[in-house]
């Protein structure tokens, strides 16, 4: 009973500042600077600061009203806030409202809020561009918008949120050369790190998992199950760019899996092929979409952030716009 009321205490508190927050950075910026931002009115957010400061002390300096203002500004529904500030703290927000796109600003929100991140595992996953790593970003902003409100409304995980492109394993220490062995053999060495990549929600089942099917053998390299997802998930990792071929066996196992794995619950398995490259004009033809296989590539080696940034950019452009042409 003490511990529940304590919590219950600090979620009412951390909302009631939050809130306070949001309210003081939205009136500020509505009925003192009159709509106008913060830069506008320096000399009076100045003076109103130290006259908050004198009657309420040091939360009220200059930088944090001008928190304040851009927190009103990043989230002007209140109704939404309201939900998230049960769950994020003033300084998950601090985070967020400084991200230059309105709609990753609602990602990295609802899915702080879903996952239960701390302000420490946050800053990381903007830090390694979470957003732009997932099938989302790539995806018109209405066809996005209706999985980010299920989320919100429902909590509704779905495969574009949860998986990515590309997977970052320079944790893995691999130099230039290496076989698919020696790939696998690292991953399992590393698994923490790894399933801190793949995200929230993954339980490593097994590697190497053996099926028959007519008397062949065959095997799997990884298998996951996702429980926010309630999917089997297959791992395959290949040494090159992808080929058509891998599709095949990826169904194969997906349906093997799908007819003597599957629980009752559970929904159908998926299947993430791992490579050292794409071909996109395949993978597109192909549409592996519709037989649940995304396709990825992976990193061992990470260059500079501002390449990588500029690469993700033009990726989600390049990927809207087949999106919105119909995929032409």
């Amino acid at each position: 009973m003490i511990e529940e009321t304590r919590s219950g205490v600090a979620v009412a508190v951390n909302s009631g500042i939050t809130m306070l927050y949001w309210r003081i950075g939205h009136r500020v910026q509505q009925e003192i600077l009159e709509g106008k931002r913060a830069d506008y009115g320096a000399e009076i957010v100045s003076t109103l600061s130290r006259q908050l400061e004198v009657a309420y002390g040091s939360g009220f300096s200059e930088k944090n009203i001008r928190h304040m203002i851009r927190f009103a500004e990043a989230f002007p529904d209140n109704q939404i806030l309201s939900a998230l500030s049960r769950q994020l703290s003033w300084s998950h927000f601090k985070e967020i409202i400084y991200l230059r796109q309105p709609f990753q600003k609602e990602f990295y929100a609802e899915m702080c809020r879903v996952e239960k991140w701390s302000v420490r595992t946050l800053r990381k996953k903007i830090d390694s561009m979470l957003y732009e790593r997932t099938a989302l970003s790539r995806k018109p902003e209405k066809l996005a918008r209706l999985e980010l409100d299920a989320l919100r409304e429902s909590d509704k995980m779905t495969p574009d949120l949860v998986f990515k492109d590309p997977y970052f394993l320079d944790f893995l220490g691999l130099k230039d050369r290496y076989l698919e062995k020696d790939l696998e053999d690292a991953i399992l060495r590393e698994m923490e790190n790894f399933l801190l990549e793949l995200g929230e929600g993954f339980a490593f089942l097994g590697r190497q998992k053996r099926i028959q099917i007519d008397e062949d053998d065959f095997y799997i390299d990884l298998l996951f199950f996702h429980r926010l997802l309630k999917r089997l998930i297959v791992i395959e990792l290949k040494m090159g760019d992808f080929k058509a071929e891998y599709k095949g066996q990826m169904e194969l196992y997906l349906r093997w899996l799908d007819r003597h794995e599957r629980r009752p619950g559970e929904n159908s398995p998926l299947g993430i092929i791992l490579c050292a490259g794409k071909k996109q004009e395949q993978i597109e033809l192909l549409e592996l979409g519709s037989s649940g296989i995304h396709v990825a590539e992976y990193l061992t080696a990470l260059p500079p952030k501002e390449v990588l940034r500029e690469k993700f950019h033009a990726a989600i452009e390049l990927s809207r716009e087949r999106l919105e042409n119909g995929g032409t």
